[in-house]
């Protein structure tokens, strides 16, 4: 199974699962004032067998410490950067983009990023416990410790409430005035290969949505590269619509894989808590 994969500013990456794209990668970049998105295609990984895992133990929560934040780094690192294992220096290569994610994550959600009015990472975790040997290297890459058990980041994504995205195609819903701030996009959204078809990216956009009412979002966005069929798939049936497209010839002028604006009308708050 494939998803799509985005970032922002800093050292993030728009992503969404498996075919798609946080930053300091080897990825067309859009150049934007004080952004930048760098987008690529991955392989699917649909050889990959998803181990049994007790889908009860799943937490989906907002980030709430560095080391949290830290798994988080690692895990789209892992996932947006296609590394040669057999190369020389890679584990020192592997932490310089971590150490780049964490610090452009860390500046995002403390509101220091000029841009962005908030930003919260969301991450779908397990206990260490529940994944078996065959995932040893996302169990030592993405672990991290809530003070009761040791759990390793499976899932995550980033969800900004932002006055603009300049230069890109960003969306015309909700109009009039204060639409910049009723308005969110998803990105660096990736779940783990070993997890795949565990139900991961619709539980991380189920947990958005709902941070999203709690902030008074009333649309939510995300880009979507046109040949990504599992991610469309994932977003509408989590309820996105099209909006809009790139043009291709702006795709290609900006040396990148054409895309799809996708849109969500939010429900109110009161329609969340009942």
């Amino acid at each position: 199974m494939a998803f799509l994969c985005s970032s922002l500013p800093g050292s993030s990456s728009i992503a969404i699962f498996s075919e798609s794209n946080t930053d300091g990668s080897s990825r067309s970049t859009l150049s934007i004032p004080s952004l930048k998105f760098r987008f690529r295609t991955v392989a699917a990984s649909s050889h990959i067998c998803a181990p049994a895992i007790d889908k009860s133990t799943f937490v989906i929560s907002e980030s709430v410490s560095e080391d949290e934040l830290w798994a988080a780094a690692c895990l789209r690192v892992r996932t947006f950067n296609e590394l040669n294992p057999s190369a020389y220096n890679i584990q020192d290569h592997r932490r310089y983009l971590a150490e780049r994610e964490f610090e452009a994550l860390k500046e995002r959600t403390s509101g220091k990023r000029e841009g962005f009015t908030r930003v919260a990472c969301i991450n779908a975790t397990l206990p260490l416990s529940q994944l078996s040997s065959s995932s040893e290297d996302l169990c030592s890459s993405c672990k991290f410790s809530d003070g009761i058990e040791d759990r390793v980041v499976v899932g995550s994504l980033d969800l900004n409430q932002c006055r603009w995205l300049p230069d890109e195609i960003a969306g015309t819903k909700p109009e009039g005035i204060g639409v910049d701030f009723a308005r969110a996009y998803l990105s660096n959204v990736c779940v783990a290969k070993e997890l795949h078809r565990n139900g991961v990216g619709y539980k991380l956009i189920d947990k958005s949505k709902r941070v999203a009412g709690e902030w008074g979002i009333t649309d939510m966005y995300v880009h979507v590269t046109v040949d990504n069929e599992a991610a469309k798939r994932l977003y509408m049936k989590s309820g996105f619509e099209q909006e809009t497209a790139e043009p291709a010839w702006q795709a290609r002028y900006l040396n990148r894989p054409q895309r799809l604006l996708l849109w969500l009308s939010l429900p109110t708050t009161s329609s969340f808590m009942s």
